[in-house]
């Protein structure tokens, strides 16, 4: 069995999101799709994300494409450890995640003996962001 992992926010699901996990899914015969904290969004974006992690856990679960989901741990600096754990065959990255972080991940897992192969998807739905988005639910939460 091929483990595909992917990793992100998921704050506001949109078509891009739905696009890539269905892309990931293709890559293996497991996907496992990690949220995450939502101090770790605040750390890397400089906001909260709008939705709590287990309400984006349950509107992923809901989607129905993968098939795990996974938290990652609140005071997680970093998801090193738990991906070493969890030992993807396959990684699936995002077109716009940074090749710093990507090569960050391939050290520490080099480093564990592990030797997944990277998968960057394409980019989906012309680049919508959920950025792009959050101006409108924020607006829409409010009335």
């Amino acid at each position: 069995m091929i483990k595909v992992l992917t990793s992100g926010t998921w704050d506001i699901l949109h078509e891009g999101h739905i696009e890539f996990l269905k892309d990931a899914k293709k890559q293996g015969d497991f996907l496992i799709v990690m949220v995450m904290s939502d101090h770790a969004v605040y750390r890397k974006k400089g906001k909260l994300p709008l939705f709590k992690q287990k309400t984006r856990a349950i509107k992923l679960r809901q989607l129905g494409i993968a098939d795990q989901i996974i938290a990652s741990p609140e005071n997680c600096d970093n998801n090193l450890e738990l991906i070493v754990n969890i030992k993807p065959e396959v990684i699936a990255l995002g077109y716009d995640q940074k090749d710093k972080k990507v090569e960050e991940i391939k050290k520490y897992l080099f480093s564990r003996g592990q030797f997944p192969t990277y998968y960057r998807s394409k980019e989906f739905a012309n680049g919508i962001h959920s950025s792009h988005l959050r101006n409108k639910v924020t607006l829409e939460k409010s009335i």
